[in-house]
């Protein structure tokens, strides 16, 4: 390939890797792992953490697929997007758990005769501490793994038609990698904001973020597996 048709295609690479980020459901489940705790400074690490889990996955199968010259059969990625259905119906019911957990409720009581209902919580503490970095870092990790598998098989059609040696194949997943881990860690920041925003006015309108980030994350969960269980083509 002509070196200047392998930087067009590269380029082209990392854009498609920056807007492969924006998926909805990788949208869905960056947002209800930001949601537990939102954290503009641990948004950017997060995002980084995704899109390196994602990106590892998509070499280690590229590797295989260029080499062998195989396609990843229909079925097979069928199963591996059912996965991602399932991965965000329990991050999204993590998450309400969560919200239960650290029992929010109304509580009533009076003042100067006037009856006021506040929100209140036994469990939730001004010393709460947070995960560390390492158990941060792993879910995160992980879900950009699942994501990474079940988008290899679409992007590997896209690798085999377009590069024609191993090294090319490598540098495009690379590249398409790397835009996806920009794209992420800058979605991390954009996802993080209503949710910290959200914060100044209050418990209640937090929770609410994080209750609607959670029955987001399983309604197209159960979006994904039910069109999967229909039967429809990925492709």
């Amino acid at each position: 390939m002509p070196d200047a048709q392998v930087i067009t295609v590269l380029s082209l690479g990392f854009v498609l890797g920056a807007r492969h980020a924006l998926d909805a459901d990788h949208v869905a489940a960056v947002s209800t792992i930001l949601s537990r705790r939102p954290d503009l400074r641990a948004s950017g690490f997060i995002g980084f953490c995704w899109g390196f889990g994602h990106t590892a996955v998509l070499l280690l199968v590229g590797l295989v697929v260029i080499t062998l010259k195989i396609t990843i059969p229909e079925p097979l990625a069928q199963i591996f997007e059912f996965g991602v259905g399932l991965m965000l119906v329990m991050l999204g019911a993590a998450l309400a758990m969560t919200i239960v957990r650290e029992g929010w409720h109304l509580h009533a009581h009076e003042h100067d005769g006037e009856r006021h209902l506040h929100l209140h919580s036994h469990q939730r503490r001004s010393d709460h501490t947070h995960g560390h970095w390492l158990r941060r870092s792993l879910q995160p990790l992980l879900v950009g793994m699942v994501h990474g598998l079940a988008g290899s098989a679409a992007l590997m059609l896209m690798v085999l038609s377009t590069v024609s040696t191993l090294w090319e194949g490598v540098a495009y997943i690379l590249v398409f990698g790397v835009g996806s881990i920009l794209g992420m860690m800058l979605l991390g920041l954009v996802i993080s904001l209503p949710l910290v925003f959200s914060a100044s006015f209050g418990r209640r309108a937090q929770m609410t973020m994080q209750g609607l980030a959670s029955l987001g994350s399983i309604g197209l969960g159960l979006a994904m597996m039910s069109r999967i269980g229909l039967g429809e083509s990925l492709f």
